[in-house]
């Protein structure tokens, strides 16, 4: 699966569009939904449940892309979508509550707002605590409930940088920009 072929320009441009100063930030995780729109799925669609979504981590110096999904990994009454826009997220586990105690993945630092879909294929918006997670999906499914995925062959890659930035740039916590395709918050 090749990564997006995104430029460091037009992260650029879609974080200042959005009002993200990289500067202040020094480390910042975009979320692009339905980044192979019209390349995976159906054209012109952002389907579910594939990874047909873009991640990019930057800062002043670096940035790296990655494959992804932004999306539950199917449709039933109140599965939560993040919705497009800007959330504050740091290090933490994924799957908590599983024995072992979950695995190295990030966690919203403050909460956020879903989008739930309704059987007459509408959507509530609806605040929410500390849910949404980033983090592994699955071989053969996106493993998602809401949270933000990556395919297994990539996840290691995108922790470990993203924890490198983390790390260099000494921040507790850092902004997740998640926009559409265009790049816009909807």
């Amino acid at each position: 699966m090749a990564k997006p072929m995104i430029t460091r320009d037009r992260v650029l441009k879609i974080l200042a569009a959005n009002g993200v100063d990289l500067k202040k930030a020094k480390v910042c995780l975009v979320g692009i939904r339905g980044y192979y729109r019209d390349t995976m799925g159906k054209k012109g669609k952002n389907d579910i449940g594939m990874f047909d979504d873009g991640f990019v981590w930057i800062d002043e110096t670096d940035m790296a892309s990655f494959n992804g999904n932004t999306d539950p990994s199917r449709y039933y009454k109140n599965v939560a979508t993040l919705k497009t826009g800007l959330w504050t997220y740091k290090k933490g586990k994924h799957g908590i509550s599983k024995p072992g105690g979950g695995y190295a993945a990030f966690r919203q630092a403050k909460g956020v707002v879903v989008q739930r879909w309704q059987k007459d294929d509408t959507f509530k918006d609806t605040p929410l605590g500390d849910t949404i997670n980033i983090h592994r999906g699955g071989a053969s499914t996106t493993s998602s409930a809401g949270c933000q995925t990556l395919p297994p062959a990539q996840w290691d890659a995108f922790k470990a940088y993203g924890y490198m930035l983390i790390d260099r740039h000494k921040v507790a916590t850092f902004p997740y920009l998640l926009v559409e395709n265009d790049g816009s918050i909807a």
